[in-house]
């Protein structure tokens, strides 16, 4: 934790400019003013983070991975209002220190008292080592880690590298919350106090086979090829070293009997140190099991009561963009975020290649925030889509449409596929209207799109008047 004197007329300043910053934001529309006052209030008193974080009675708890940190974050977010904690979260996904910084400041009066007793933040990778050396975390988890926007974070055992070294950072009772089906991750245990492990128990969600795009297949600590047992997404799964002692660790948090109910939703066990419950999720996939497996660990980690967890993700509706249902008009858009390869097999597996998604459209940006380098696309399996095709499990389903800055290397992809190409509009504007127009009355338009193609999508279909912007959320 950073040690600096304490001023109180500073900090008074950084919160009063952060609040301006913010109104201009918003006034001047340029965005909800979710990072801005955070870049301000951090020039005017650069220990604001550092002194607002202590104020808080019950601490602070991160959120760090590649996939589902957003969608965590808020399941977390949920269960601890539903348990009656007040939680402050970067609930818009400004994920880096300036974002910690700019939900705090705008959580405290003028004065710096804080309006809520625990923060909860979601934290980019390599912002970790970063928040924790600022901010009063007592838990840090770690959800997964795929290859992901190489340009900006490099190979995974580096990211790694860079997570765990803020383990220092947290006090000698902080609970370090790992995916120990995720090999990289669960390695990362033996330099953390307190390793606190969760995993899924499911044999028949074995996949009996690692994908070409999986990650970490070698033991992180010998360099040998794992044996699995049970295969669930890319490098996940069940697993052990047959060269070293390494292999899953013990699990505290436990989904088993997962049923998953296609489009509508989840069902699983949860067991815990507390006892076990049945929980109902009303997002699909096995990677929202894995979220609300996280979510849970964090927030029983917290204090939180098993009924209240159950609860609060019986309730949980999603987040905005990653697995969202926008009502247009007498259609349906359904957004779902991608974003490597791993996140764009499971969006497919789930939902494109059954007869459920019948008009797709595509939108790849290559933005600094989604990575600029988008060869990516030519491993992720849309083989399978042309193989559900043939065995007429997509029936009636339309070409696919596709648009971004991308949008041309997006239909070469799906050429090489042998999959049907539709319209190629890179203005996303006008895809979005085009496809929405293309979809009959009464059914749904699966958006797939990447990170800022996502928010522009939602920001024209909240100029349309079919939802709010995401800050409003």
């Amino acid at each position: 934790m950073v040690s600096k004197p304490f001023d109180s007329a500073r900090l008074f300043a950084a919160v009063a400019a952060a609040r301006m910053a913010r109104l201009a934001s918003r006034t001047l529309g340029r965005g909800g003013g979710s990072t801005v006052p955070g870049v301000v209030a951090r020039r005017v008193d650069p220990g604001v983070l550092t002194e607002l974080s202590r104020r808080l009675p019950l601490g602070s708890a991160a959120i760090t991975g590649t996939n589902g940190k957003t969608t965590t974050t808020r399941m977390i977010s949920r269960i601890l209002q539903t348990a009656g904690v007040r939680a402050v979260n970067n609930s818009t996904g400004a994920n880096l220190v300036t974002g910690v910084t700019a939900a705090l400041v705008l959580d405290s009066d003028l004065f710096g008292e804080p309006a809520s007793e625990m923060g909860l933040f979601e934290v980019d990778e390599a912002s970790v080592p970063k928040v924790a050396a600022e901010a009063d975390l007592q838990i840090l988890a770690v959800l997964n880690l795929f290859r992901d926007q190489l340009d900006r974070y490099g190979e995974l055992a580096y990211t790694g590298k860079v997570i765990s070294s803020a383990f220092e950072d947290l006090p000698e009772n902080g609970s370090v919350v790992l995916n120990a089906d995720d090999p990289l991750v669960a390695s990362l245990g033996r330099s953390a106090g307190k390793p606190v492990y969760y995993g899924v128990d499911e044999p028949a969600l074995d996949t009996g086979r690692l994908q070409h795009i999986a990650d970490s297949k070698d033991c992180p600590l010998c360099g040998t090829a794992l044996h699995y047992d049970a295969v669930y997404m890319g490098h996940v799964g069940v697993y052990d070293c047959p060269g070293c002692p390494f292999g899953r660790p013990v699990l505290a948090y436990r989904a088993s009997r997962v049923r998953l109910d296609g489009a509508r939703g989840v069902d699983f066990v949860l067991q815990a140190p507390g006892g076990e419950t049945e929980v109902r999720l009303n997002l699909p996939g096995l990677y929202n099991v894995y979220n609300a497996l996280a979510a849970a660990a964090v927030a029983a980690e917290a204090g939180v009561g098993l009924e209240h967890i159950s609860r609060a993700l019986r309730e949980f509706g999603g987040a905005f963009g990653r697995v969202e249902r926008v009502k247009a008009g007498d259609r349906e858009a359904f957004l779902l975020l991608i974003k490597n390869p791993v996140g764009f097999n499971e969006i497919l597996r789930t939902f494109v290649a059954s007869d459920d998604a019948r008009h797709v459209l595509i939108a790849i940006n290559d933005n600094h925030a989604d990575g600029r380098d988008v060869s990516w696309l030519w491993d992720v399996d849309f083989e399978m889509l042309a193989d559900a095709r043939l065995e007429g499990r997509t029936k009636g389903a339309s070409p696919f449409t596709v648009t971004g800055t991308r949008a041309e290397d997006m239909a070469v992809r799906l050429k090489y596929a042998d999959l049907p190409v539709g319209a190629v509009i890179p203005d996303l504007e006008e895809a979005l209207k085009t496809a929405l127009e293309a979809t009959p009355p009464g059914e749904t338009l699966y958006v797939l799109p990447t990170y800022t193609a996502m928010l522009e999508i939602r920001k024209t279909l909240s100029e349309l008047g079919y939802t709010h912007p995401f800050w409003e959320d």
